[in-house]
């Protein structure tokens, strides 16, 4: 490790670079988010000042960032925080670190046609990333956010706070247990769907995100198919159902939607072209499958 007198920035992150390169695939991309969140500057600042010292509690402090993140630790978990829909949202180890793949449903949701005031439920919200962020952008949407954990609860409040959306409402809720509207225009998930057995599971970010969270039985599949069944009876006629699932997961849960009695099912593909989330109606409206 270089010594704090001699660290420039440029020294900082090449030594960084180094430490984090056998262990992380984006070893350059952890390595200017941790010292950004230390010396509090954006990305920019990085390469107009590359020769700028860093104080000895800056080092100190970069340096045990590094060493956690060689560790294994989630860059979002180090410094606490996550970009989202371009929001930050505080994270922390209660639920899952927001990825940019759930964008696309953001983005789906706000292109429906719906009423300007439209309810909307959101289920098993975590950090809010997905009720907030429909917030910013629809401030007259009525939009209610649920999770079965009472930490993501409170982390999800006090994003909400944070982002100065008072209006959406938060609360503690096993799926429908405790929602007792039954006339939302949207009911939008992005629920546990990795399957239990998932080899996946023991590496990178996930190993120090809560298991219930990201998984569900019956192959990964019993979270999205009881949220299916539940919404009919929760949505308007014409209303939608938004569902996050893994990329191989579209065919069966489209057969399924159908099989409950929904209408204009399409699939929705991510950023990276897989299969993403899929879109349901409750009424005869016409839903245009996004091509990648």
């Amino acid at each position: 490790m270089p010594h704090s007198s001699y660290s420039t920035i440029a020294e900082a992150l090449q030594w960084a670079y180094s430490q984090l390169a056998a262990t992380s695939e984006s070893a350059h991309v952890d390595a200017e988010a941790l010292l950004l969140h230390c010396l509090n500057k954006n990305r920019s600042f990085l390469y107009t000042w590359p020769e700028r010292q860093l104080t000895s509690e800056q080092f100190k402090t970069f340096s045990q960032m590094v060493d956690k993140r060689q560790a294994g630790a989630p860059v979002a978990h180090i410094i606490g925080e996550r970009e989202f829909w371009s929001l930050p949202f505080i994270v922390n180890d209660s639920t899952l670190i927001p990825r940019p793949d759930t964008e696309i449903l953001v983005e789906t949701a706000l292109n429906l046609t719906v009423r300007h005031n439209a309810k909307v439920l959101d289920l098993g919200t975590g950090t809010g990333a997905i009720a907030l962020s429909l917030a910013s952008e629809r401030p007259k949407w009525r939009i209610t956010a649920i999770d079965n954990v009472p930490g993501a609860v409170e982390l999800a409040k006090a994003n909400r706070n944070n982002l100065n959306l008072p209006d959406v409402e938060i609360i503690q809720s096993d799926w429908f247990s405790a929602v007792e509207h039954r006339d939302f225009d949207l009911i939008v998930s992005n629920p546990p769907y990795i399957d239990e057995t998932d080899e996946h599971l023991s590496m990178g970010d996930v190993r120090f995100e809560p298991q219930s969270a990201l998984t569900a039985a019956d192959e990964g599949y019993a979270d999205l198919f009881h949220i299916a069944a539940e919404a009919r009876s929760h949505l308007l006629t014409g209303g939608y159902l938004l569902l996050e699932h893994g990329y191989e997961q579209a065919i069966r849960v489209r057969e399924k939607l159908i099989e409950l009695g929904y209408q204009n099912v399409a699939t929705v593909r991510d950023f990276g072209s897989n299969d993403r989330c899929t879109l349901e109606s409750m009424g005869w409206l016409i839903i245009q499958q996004v091509n990648p």
